[in-house]
C-alpha cells in the first residue's frame, strides 16, 4: 500500500532580495595649503612653539593677511638632477628671502642642511638638523656665514639638543660664541618641557630677553611661558577636531585661544556627467583673546586687553576665503589654486582700518613644484 504525496495548495513566495542603495561619490580636495609646507624646519623651533594649537593659530591669523600693503611673489622648485634638493625664494619690495635645502630622506623633513638668505634683515645662515624617527633624539644648529658680530648673541649660532615623541618633547639651546665682552655662561639660551596625557597638555619654556641685566636669568619670570591646552580630535585634516589654550607670557600677559577644525560636505551638480557627488569642505575657525596681568598692568583699560577673530573657508581644491575681524581692523583675502604642474596660487588681500577709515591692499603669487597634484585629489565612494 503507498503513501501519496501531495504539494501543498499554498507556497509563500520568496521575499525580495533588498535592493543596494546607490554609491555616493565624495570629493576629498586636498588642503590649500598643507602642513608640511611649515613642518620642513619645525625641528629648529622649540617644540613649545609647536603645541597648544599655535601652528594652526598662526596659519588661521596671518596666513594671506601678511601681504597687505605689499605685492609679493613665492617659488618653491624641486632640484630636477636631484630630488633631494630644492628651492624656494619669496620677492617683495621691502625684500627677499631665498632658501636652498637639502634632506637625506624624500618622506623625513626633519633630517636636513640649508642655506637661508635675508635680504631685508641682512642675513646669511647655514641651518642643519638630525633627527632620529627611532629613538625621537636629534640635534639642530644655525650658523651665520657672514664674519661681522652682531649684538644679540643668539645671531652669532645657536646649538641645541631635543627629544620627542607623541606625548613628551624636551630639549635646550646654547649660544656656543659669545662676544668678548660678554662673560662665558652654562645657562641655556632657550629650553622647554611639554607632555601630553589624553586630550591635555601642559608645557613651560624658558626664552630669555636680548636686553636682559639679571645675574642669573633663568630665576626671571619674565624669561619663562607657560601653557596649558585641551584638544579633542586627530590632527588628520579629514576629521573635525578643536583645541583650546591658556598661556601665560613672561608673567605680563594671559593669552587664552580657540581653535576649531570642521569637515562638511556639500552636494555639486556636474552637468558633465550628470552626477551630484559629494565635496568636503573645511572650514576653520578662531579667538584669541589677550590680556595684561601683573605690576605691569595698565590703568587705562582700552590697553589692556585686546582680541581677534577670523575664519577661512575651503568649498574646494581651488578657492580659499579668510576673514579676520580685531578692535581697530578688519580683513579679508582671497585666494586661487591651479592644480597643474607646477602649482599656481593668486591671492589678494584687503584691509580696513576703522580708525583712520583707509582700505589697503595686498596682492600675491606663488609657484609651488613641491607638491603633486596628481597624488593628492581624490573620490571616495
Amino acid at each position: 500500500m503507498g503513501i501519496s504525496r501531495s504539494k501543498p495548495a499554498w507556497e509563500p513566495e520568496p521575499l525580495p532580495e533588498p535592493k543596494e542603495e546607490p554609491k555616493v561619490k565624495v570629493v576629498v580636495p586636498p588642503l590649500f595649503d598643507p602642513p608640511p609646507t611649515a613642518a620642513r624646519t619645525r625641528m629648529l623651533v622649540p617644540e613649545h612653539e609647536l603645541w597648544f594649537g599655535k601652528p594652526w593659530l598662526h596659519r588661521l591669523f596671518e596666513d594671506y593677511f601678511d601681504l597687505v600693503g605689499s605685492v609679493q611673489a613665492g617659488l618653491m622648485l624641486k632640484m630636477l638632477e636631484d630630488p633631494h634638493a630644492d628651492l624656494t625664494a619669496t620677492v617683495s619690495p621691502a625684500g627677499g628671502k631665498a632658501q636652498i635645502r637639502w634632506q637625506s630622506g624624500l618622506d623625513n623633513p626633519d633630517s636636513f642642511v640649508d642655506i637661508l638668505v635675508w635680504t631685508s634683515k641682512p642675513t646669511l645662515k647655514l641651518r642643519s638638523s638630525i633627527y632620529s624617527t627611532t629613538y625621537g633624539v636629534g640635534a639642530f644648529a644655525a650658523f651665520p656665514l657672514d664674519l661681522e658680530k652682531s649684538a644679540r648673541p643668539e645671531d652669532n649660532g645657536v646649538v641645541g639638543l631635543r627629544y620627542g615623541s607623541q606625548n613628551l618633547s624636551f630639549g635646550a639651546s646654547f649660544v656656543p660664541f659669545l662676544s668678548s665682552s660678554e662673560p662665558p655662561s652654562v645657562v641655556p639660551y632657550g629650553a622647554w618641557l611639554v607632555g601630553r596625557l589624553g586630550g591635555f597638555s601642559a608645557g613651560a619654556q624658558y626664552k630669555p630677553l636680548s636686553e636682559n641685566k639679571h645675574s642669573l636669568p633663568i630665576e626671571d619670570l619674565k624669561n619663562w611661558d607657560y601653557a596649558i591646552s585641551y584638544d579633542v580630535g586627530s590632527a588628520s585634516p579629514l576629521s573635525p577636531s578643536f583645541n583650546f589654550s591658556l598661556e601665560l607670557l613672561r608673567s605680563t600677559q594671559l593669552v587664552a585661544s580657540f581653535y576649531q577644525h570642521q569637515v562638511a560636505q556639500r552636494e555639486d551638480k556636474w552637468p558633465e556627467t550628470n552626477d551630484a557627488p559629494k565635496i568636503t569642505n573645511y572650514i576653520d575657525f578662531g579667538l584669541e583673546l589677550a590680556t595684561t596681568v601683573g605690576k605691569d598692568k595698565p590703568t587705562d583699560d582700552a590697553d589692556n586687553s585686546s582680541f581677534q577673530i577670523a575664519a577661512n573657508w575651503q568649498a574646494n581644491k581651488n578657492f580659499l576665503v579668510k576673514g579676520k575681524l580685531g578692535p581697530s581692523k578688519s580683513s579679508v583675502a582671497l585666494a586661487l589654486k591651479s592644480w597643474w604642474k607646477p602649482l599656481f596660487t593668486f591671492s589678494v588681500t584687503a584691509v580696513n582700518d576703522h580708525s583712520k577709515g583707509t582700505t589697503a591692499y595686498g596682492f600675491g603669487i606663488h609657484v609651488d613644484d613641491l607638491r603633486n597634484p596628481d597624488s593628492e585629489s581624490h573620490l571616495q565612494s
